[in-house]
C-alpha cells in the first residue's frame, strides 16, 4: 500500500537548515500548495485524500481545515489570481489513472466558498503553471496514451483559455517553476510517463501575451 506523510518543514536559506513545523491535517501527496497573503494553502491529492483542502499560517504555525474541493483530484495545478485560488485540471484516480478532468474550481478565501471558471482546454495531468504578466500558463503534462506538450494561457480578465505553441519537450511532474526577469523557467520533469523519469532540461519561455 502507498505511504503518504504530513510532515511540514521550513528552510532557512540563510543558515541552510530545515526545522520542522506543524504538520498538516491529514497526511497526502501530489497534491498542490499555493502561496496567498502569507498563508499555504493546499489542495487535493491521491485518493482517498483527493477533496482535501487546508491552509497553513506561518505566523502562527498552525493549520485550518477549509472547505473541501468539489472535485477530488491529483497531479493538478494552481495559482492565486486577484485574490482568489484558482485550481485546474489534474488526474482523478490513482496511479497513471485515464481519469483526467479539464475542471477548472475557484476558492475565494474571503467567503470561503467555491465556483467555477472555464475549463482547459484539454484534460490532462501531471502539469505546470505560473503566473506571468497576469496570465496563468499552464503547460506540459502526461496520460496513460502518452505525454501532452500543450502550452494554454488563461486570461482572468475574460475568463478564457488560449492555446500557445507547444512545448520544444514534453514534460510532466515540474513543481519549481518560476516567472523571472521576464522569462518563464521550467526546469527538469519527467521525459516519459510514470514517475520513474526524469530529465536535465531547462526550458526557458518568452510570454509576450499579457492579461494585466
Amino acid at each position: 500500500a502507498p505511504t503518504y506523510v504530513d510532515t511540514v518543514y521550513e528552510l532557512d536559506p540563510a543558515k541552510g537548515t530545515w526545522a520542522e513545523k506543524a504538520r498538516m491535517p491529514t497526511a497526502r501527496s501530489s497534491g498542490v500548495a499555493v502561496v496567498h497573503d502569507g498563508k499555504i494553502y493546499v489542495a487535493g491529492g491521491r485518493p482517498p485524500r483527493g477533496s482535501d483542502f487546508a491552509v497553513y499560517d506561518p505566523r502562527s504555525d498552525s493549520w485550518q481545515v477549509l472547505p473541501p474541493l468539489p472535485t477530488q483530484r491529483n497531479h493538478f495545478t494552481g495559482e492565486a489570481i486577484n485574490g482568489r485560488i484558482h485550481f485546474v485540471g489534474g488526474r482523478q484516480g490513482d496511479g497513471l489513472s485515464p481519469l483526467m478532468t479539464t475542471v477548472h474550481e475557484v476558492y475565494d478565501p474571503q467567503s470561503g466558498s467555491w465556483t467555477t471558471a472555464a475549463p482547459m482546454l484539454r484534460a490532462r495531468s501531471g502539469m505546470n503553471g505560473v503566473m506571468a504578466r497576469g496570465c496563468f500558463h499552464v503547460w506540459g503534462g502526461e496520460g496513460p496514451a502518452g505525454m501532452f506538450p500543450d502550452h494554454d494561457y488563461y486570461d482572468p480578465r475574460s475568463n478564457q483559455w488560449t492555446r500557445l505553441r507547444d512545448m520544444p519537450i514534453p514534460v510532466h511532474g515540474v513543481y519549481g517553476s518560476a516567472f523571472v526577469d521576464g522569462l518563464i523557467w521550467a526546469s527538469g520533469g519527467g521525459t516519459s510517463i510514470g514517475g520513474s523519469f526524469g530529465s536535465l532540461h531547462n526550458q526557458v519561455f518568452f510570454p509576450t501575451v499579457s492579461c494585466d
